[in-house]
């Protein structure tokens, strides 16, 4: 009664994990995807011909590649803070009269957003990072200096007790440099 047993399907399938699955399913849904869209895309030839020979759909095209240059032109510059207050003031201009009267539409057409805090302390990033810089420039130089001045002083000490040693005796220069 089952045939999917009788080829193997079955035990096939309980053995299958479930990233194997969910990566046969992907692969299916673009190969899907691929073969629609050849037929039904933009790309299809019967419209692109359809395109060129209609020119309501010309103008709706055209109308779309507009509103999507608008929209990237939108997203590339920086706008200032009183862009919302400009856009709901013409959005309630297109309103009926009653509407545009309402007290949420006068709230609305003085909304401003609220800068975010990055955006507040932006100003200061600069400052801010060539104070850091600063500080971490003199917290090195002191380090090494120190660091420096250390060797020095103890290279020194072991010249000057070696100088000791030879000339004036071991317990002499033991005595001298012991603390």
């Amino acid at each position: 009664m089952r045939p999917i047993a009788k080829w193997g399907h079955r035990k096939e399938e309980k053995t299958m994990t479930s990233k194997n699955r969910n990566n046969k399913c992907r692969r299916i849904r673009a190969w899907l995807l691929k073969a629609v869209g050849s037929r039904l895309g933009v790309d299809a030839s019967w419209i692109q011909s359809h395109i060129a020979n209609c020119p309501r759909c010309q103008r709706r095209l055209a109308a779309i590649g507009k509103v999507n240059l608008a929209l990237s032109i939108i997203k590339s510059q920086s706008h200032s803070l009183d862009l919302l207050m400009r856009a709901n003031t013409q959005a309630i201009g297109v309103l009926k009269h009653s509407l545009r009267e309402a007290p949420k539409a006068k709230k609305l057409k003085a909304a401003r957003p609220e800068p975010k805090l990055l955006e507040r302390w932006r100003k200061y990033a600069h400052p801010a990072a060539n104070a850091a810089a600063c500080i971490t420039i003199l917290f090195l130089m002191k380090v090494g200096v120190f660091s420096s001045m250390d060797k020095v002083q103890n290279e020194g000490r072991k010249v000057i007790k070696q100088y000791y040693a030879t000339h004036a005796g071991q317990d002499v220069a033991d005595e001298l440099f012991s603390a």
